[in-house]
């Protein structure tokens, strides 16, 4: 394994996870700062509340794009035997680059949004069902609920609880990852959950600033 190759396609991960997409579409489309509205969060939930659909879901595609094609990175550079743990594992090392550039961007002074997005494309390229069986949670608590950080929260916590049940993986570090994950969306939601245990969290659909 060319250990040069892999600190590259991290750091190609990294700087795809920082492409701040909220961010700019935000000051690009409408001359504003993201960040400086709504929850104050560079993501594409953010964005849809504060600034609409139009411009809100062209955000979450790249977001989820970013993730999916860094996990891809090491079988685009062959760096280990398909289907193998080994390229599970740098799969997911790919991923979390990327998921840590979507937190704290390099080209956006280190302030980004939560990851969920692109922690959704980083396990839809290494495990594409299990991905989708997740956004099933995710859309069913969102339908429930109204709550985009209730249904992260709850997607991120099936995640573990569907790969040990009913998926199989060769990487042992696939299953710790999915714990991590469901720990870590829980955690970059502690300002979601105090607001709704105060009864102050708003829903997605929110009056937009039009400009």
């Amino acid at each position: 394994m060319n250990i040069l190759l892999v600190a590259l396609t991290l750091l190609l991960s990294y700087l795809l996870g920082s492409v701040a997409t909220a961010v700019w579409a935000g000051k690009i489309f409408h001359g504003i700062d993201v960040r400086e509205h709504g929850s104050g969060n560079a993501g594409a939930t953010n964005v849809i509340r504060v600034l609409g659909w139009k411009t809100g879901i062209p955000v979450l595609i790249i977001d989820v794009l970013k993730g999916c094609l860094a996990a891809m990175l090491p079988a685009i550079f062959n760096l280990a035997d398909p289907h193998s743990a080994l390229l599970t594992n740098l799969q997911i090392l790919a991923g979390m680059s990327a998921i840590l550039g979507h937190i704290f961007p390099v080209f956006a002074g280190f302030r980004g949004g939560k990851g969920v997005a692109t922690i959704f494309g980083t396990l839809l390229a290494i495990n594409t069902l299990l991905t989708i069986s997740c956004i099933g949670v995710f859309l069913l608590i969102f339908l429930i609920t109204g709550y985009v950080s209730v249904s992260s929260m709850s997607a991120g916590i099936a995640f573990p609880i569907f790969l040990f049940s009913f998926f199989n993986t060769p990487s042992v570090f696939f299953k710790v990852f999915s714990i991590l994950v469901a720990i870590a969306l829980i955690l970059t939601h502690k300002k979601n959950i105090s607001r709704l245990l105060k009864g102050e969290e708003t829903k997605l659909f929110k009056k937009q600033i039009k400009k």
